[in-house]
């Protein structure tokens, strides 16, 4: 299956954003991806992130007879495996020509380099050597799988034991790691490879190029140097022609990143060696981050505060606990007889004044008043054969006051009281 090529408008936008300084991840030119290595809980067995590129690398021993041509050498064996996982555009069972690139590479990059020492490896001269082999798998690709790959290649050996073994005679016995400890490979310095893409005839040059980047560069230098400033391999692919004095500075720019790698894998040896000598976890399911959905529990974490939030914090407790208690003495205003009200309230935001809100408020109580007085009045001398019946009348307390005179009403049974008048006319 291919892969997926890009248009001219992505083509055109990438090389233009070149033009400005700018990549497509907000990196600057000659800046690396954030490197991550890990390792497994065997020995041998590392894998790097580079971004988003992942490659997991494995070494494993066993013994097997030496070449002809040098007998008292070991041999080392690297395999470089490219699987439909990492990418659609490779296939299953077949080298593709970037696998059979990056074989290459790693192979000059690290065995003829002479990174590892082979003569060690010897058990029997002419007889029995350790056969040393790096497997190397992609397992996601997103652009610079050489770097990837050496990274994973060398910090692997770096982090891989053989077993040690005792020659009786013709006789070898290995022994496992229970009876004895196994022994680190002898390294001399670690060779990584530093990829350079190049745009518009040279104008342009990136490091640690993407897989966008590297589907629009016009070709690409691949560098493989060590800390001591000494180039392991170099080389140049892709139709351009490149100046002496851009490799030079490429040269230079290599040095700078190779450094920074190495102290990176060296530190992140050490990690490792210090968790497995105090006995803490360590592998890659240690190494994986846990802030996840599925995780069930969370390391607490540590919060400095300074002296100034610490009192601010106070002071909010105080004012909150003061706000309490101002609204537990709270309690209820009168504001005239029968009308109250809960709270301090507030200012009136509805356009209304003060005074007319009391007003309004003693007029409704006024109303709503609910204080009466039965009074029964009887009225003196003879009312007639009609009614000898005494009249009974409901007046509010401003009546009583003013003691008006009381007009007779109409009864339950449909009868009137006489007034005085009529009483004067008979008379």
């Amino acid at each position: 299956m291919r892969d997926t090529p890009l248009s001219a408008c992505e083509k055109n936008f990438i090389i233009k954003a070149l033009g400005d300084r700018k990549r497509l991840d907000g990196r600057q030119p000659y800046d690396y991806r954030k490197v991550k290595i890990t390792f497994g809980a065997d020995r041998g067995c590392c894998k790097v992130n580079l971004g988003q590129t992942q490659v997991l690398a494995q070494v494993s021993c066993e013994i097997t007879s030496p070449r002809a041509v040098r007998p008292s050498d070991g041999v080392l064996f690297i395999n470089v495996e490219l699987s439909p996982m990492a990418s659609p555009a490779f296939e299953v069972g077949r080298m593709s020509d970037l696998g059979v690139e990056i074989n290459r590479l790693l192979e000059r990059c690290l065995r003829e380099s002479r990174c590892l020492d082979t003569e060690s490896l010897c058990i029997i001269s002419g007889e029995k050597v350790w056969q040393i082999r790096v497997d190397v798998n992609v397992m996601n690709h997103d652009g610079n799988i050489i770097d990837c790959s050496s990274m994973a290649a060398i910090a692997a050996l770096a982090h891989f034991r053989r077993p040690d073994v005792t020659v009786d005679g013709s006789e070898v016995i290995v022994h496992p790691s229970d009876e004895k400890d196994p022994i680190p490979l002898s390294v001399h310095h670690m060779p990584i490879c530093v990829t350079f893409s190049f745009y518009e005839q040279g104008k342009y040059l990136l490091v640690d190029p993407t897989d966008k980047e590297e589907k629009v560069m016009d070709g690409k230098m691949v560098i493989g140097m060590n800390k001591h400033r000494e180039i392991c391999t170099l080389q140049v692919s892709g139709e351009m022609l490149l100046m002496k004095d851009q490799v030079l500075r490429c040269s230079n720019i290599a040095v700078v990143k190779v450094t920074e790698i190495t102290e990176l894998i060296q530190r992140a040896l050490e990690n490792d060696r210090q968790a497995r000598l105090n006995g803490k976890k360590f592998g890659f399911a240690e190494s994986e981050p846990t802030e996840s959905i599925l995780t069930n529990q969370q390391e607490p974490e540590e919060i400095q505060a300074t002296e100034t939030q610490m009192d601010e914090d106070s002071e909010e407790e105080k004012g909150m606990n003061g706000d309490l208690k101002t609204e537990r003495k709270s309690k209820v205003k009168i504001l005239d007889k029968g009308v109250g009200m809960i709270g301090e309230g507030g200012a009136s935001t509805w356009g209304v004044e003060d005074n007319e809100m009391t007003e309004e408020l003693q007029k409704e109580a006024k109303v709503t008043q609910p204080d009466h007085k039965e009074v029964t009045h009887t009225t003196d001398g003879n009312l007639g054969d009609d009614s000898e019946e005494e009249g009974t009348v409901m007046l509010n307390l401003d009546q009583v006051c003013d003691e008006k005179p009381v007009k007779g009403k109409k009864t339950q049974q449909g009868q009137k009281t006489k007034s005085t008048k009529k009483k004067k006319g008979k008379t």
